[in-house]
């Protein structure tokens, strides 16, 4: 039985968007081991996202680079979390920089996923393990697999929920002018993108309708170039800039009656907030891993690529018709229609 003095840190350096569904297994830690302190280590940029959440009892963040790991940087944070003394680690990304924070951490008990069986640095850093291909490849259920090594149980309801800091609402507000229908179409990866020309096309028929629209994307220059294109098309599209601030976006989203996009971060915030959504997908991974998170009124989904039947392993559609453009204006204003009835 765990005692009170004993710590657990949870490890997850995913993409932004995936922490969301870690939280049903955050919960069914702090059920299982209601005595032990809970400590979560992330990326830094996460913070905004867990710093609300009841059931985690020491937030720690990390500077990260993708594609770099600078542990020398790190040093002093290392070196505060050893003297935790972690009973347990759990490292939920399986990926190398998770592995060897779990390894530095010092827990007794080390918990990973390997993602190939010949993967020699996940098996040293880790004392349990299980292979990947023996989990979920639904993101909340694939989680909650892990944990089944250590006897836990799913929570009653797994439906993830974030808050935000409520100071940003007046912001938001502003920002918003009224509108009800928040469209995300810039996405972290070009082949989950729907072409500009399908955006115009849903444009018009919200128009049509009466209902007001803002449009907004990521951070990124080709993101924001996509806002760009729309406004070179029609002047009177009502766009909003993307915001570095976290808060701010996630109290946006709060406002909003419905968010469509096909990029899985803003669609898993709004659905956490209690804002109803349509997801539009088309590339595997999407379909695979996190489409299945959400009820068939929530999501729209595209054919398949006609060159592999998959995207995973290209970085733009190689096929004249892309699977995302199959995605007919008509079908998201219905289902947009629909939600909002």
């Amino acid at each position: 039985m765990t005692q009170k003095n004993e710590k657990i840190l949870a490890i997850q350096f995913q993409y932004l968007g995936d922490i969301i569904f870690l939280l049903p297994a955050l919960k069914a830690l702090k059920i299982k081991f209601p005595k032990a302190e809970l400590h979560v280590l992330v990326a830094k940029e996460m913070k905004d996202l867990l710093n609300h959440v009841s059931f985690i009892d020491r937030l720690w963040m990390v500077s990260r680079v993708r594609g770099k790991i600078n542990f020398f940087t790190n040093l002093p944070l290392i070196l505060r979390l050893r003297r935790e003394s972690f009973t347990r680690s759990v490292d939920f990304g399986g990926n190398d920089r998770g592995a060897i924070y779990s390894f530095l951490s010092g827990a007794k008990i080390r918990l990973g996923m390997i993602n190939k069986p010949n993967h020699i640095l996940h098996n040293l850093c880790y004392n349990q393990k299980i292979a990947a291909s023996n989990l979920s490849k639904v993101y909340i259920q694939k989680n909650l697999d892990l944990l089944n090594l250590w006897d836990i149980d799913a929570p009653s309801k797994s439906v993830p929920k974030i808050d935000f800091d409520k100071s940003h609402l007046a912001e938001a507000k502003k920002l918003l002018k009224g509108t009800v229908i928040l469209c995300h179409i810039g996405t972290s990866q070009l082949k989950k993108e729907w072409p500009i020309y399908r955006w115009l096309e849903l444009n018009k028929l919200f128009k049509r309708a009466g209902l007001k629209v803002v449009y907004t994307s990521g951070l990124s220059l080709r993101e924001r170039s996509l806002l760009d294109q729309l406004k070179s098309k029609d002047k009177l599209i009502h766009t909003l800039e993307p915001t570095k601030n976290l808060n701010v976006f996630l109290a946006v989203l709060s406002l909003t009656k419905i968010v469509v996009s096909g990029d899985t971060g803003p669609l898993h915030f709004a659905n956490a907030l209690g804002t109803k959504i349509v997801g539009l997908y088309a590339v595997e991974g999407s379909v695979v891993h996190a489409a299945p998170n959400y009820k068939s009124n929530q999501k729209i989904i595209g054919s398949k690529c006609t060159c592999t039947k998959s995207l995973q392993h290209y970085e733009t559609c190689q096929s004249s018709v892309s699977c995302m453009s199959s995605i007919q204006p008509v079908n998201v204003f219905k289902r947009v229609k629909f939600l909002l009835s």
